[in-house]
């Protein structure tokens, strides 16, 4: 999709040194993923806060260790 944006020159010019495409198109690629993934993680720990994780009363770390290294 081809997109006009007016972002400030301060803000591309660092994009483009963290992300380090070889393009600018490659270099805003790379920092929205990587944004969308940060986003996706923040929204995965708070649904985690809510409801956290529960293991099972016979589940030890010794039984998961030995139920991978069977895989």
């Amino acid at each position: 999709m081809k997109v006009t944006a007016l972002i400030p020159n301060k803000i591309v010019n660092e994009v483009r040194q963290y992300a380090g495409g070889s393009t600018l198109t490659e270099s805003l690629i790379v920092a929205l993923k990587e944004w969308l993934a940060l986003k996706k993680i923040i929204a995965l720990n708070r649904s985690i806060e809510k409801l956290p994780l529960q293991f099972n009363e016979e589940t030890s770390a010794y039984k998961i260790r030995l139920h991978n290294r069977k895989r």
